[in-house]
């Protein structure tokens, strides 16, 4: 897994690491006045529209009166592969989206974790609190008895829970709603769900 800065552009890495200099030297977060300056921005909007995309990649942390950038170590770049159903399960041609900047201690995921993020879709999921436009993260392994994770059913994918009984796997929705998933000729195991993350509104 890539753990350098791949989600930042040239300019907000810079920026990044002006802030770490000046937290290092004064101890202090340097004024978007300061920032401005330094890089000669037309206006300190620019410098408060780059603080609020860094702290949007995940790689500052904002605190009461202060924002604090992560240590190098605490996140990686995940990247977004596109969306899957969690209600009927669709054929979708996985996409690229870019990249999820996470704070990898704060969801408990190894450093050296295969991972990858999908966008849930539907609300077959609701159950186990996963909701229409949650980003799940998932990990390249084998799945457990009572794991969700994302499947290749019969040729199309799903986000549901993977259950075996009496020695035969099947796909367990979380809303009664839905049915259980029966495999009738495969089911492929494409990761499993480790962390889930919901952006604010």
């Amino acid at each position: 897994m890539n753990t350098n800065r791949g989600g930042l552009t040239p300019r907000q890495e810079e920026v990044l690491e002006f802030v770490r200099e000046r937290r290092s030297v004064t101890g202090n977060m340097p004024s978007t006045r300061e920032i401005q300056r330094h890089f000669g921005f037309a206006s300190q909007t620019a410098a408060v529209n780059h603080l609020k995309a860094l702290e949007r990649k995940g790689v500052l942390r904002r605190l009461p009166g202060d924002l604090v950038p992560l240590a190098r170590r605490d996140y990686a770049d995940i990247p977004i592969l596109g969306s899957i159903p969690a209600g009927q399960p669709t054929y979708e041609e996985e996409l690229n989206e870019g990249c999820l900047a996470v704070d990898l201690s704060s969801v408990g995921i190894p450093q050296n974790a295969r991972t990858f993020a999908l966008k849930a879709r539907g609300e077959s999921m609701i159950g186990a609190h996963i909701e229409n436009g949650d980003l799940v993260i998932m990990e390249f392994k084998e799945p457990r008895n009572g794991d969700i994770v994302a499947a290749l059913i019969d040729g199309d994918t799903t986000l549901k829970r993977f259950i075996t009984r009496n020695g035969k796997p099947y796909l367990k929705a979380e809303n009664p709603a839905y049915p259980d998933l029966m495999p009738a000729r495969e089911l492929v195991i494409q990761g499993v769900m480790v962390a889930l993350l919901r952006r604010a509104t």
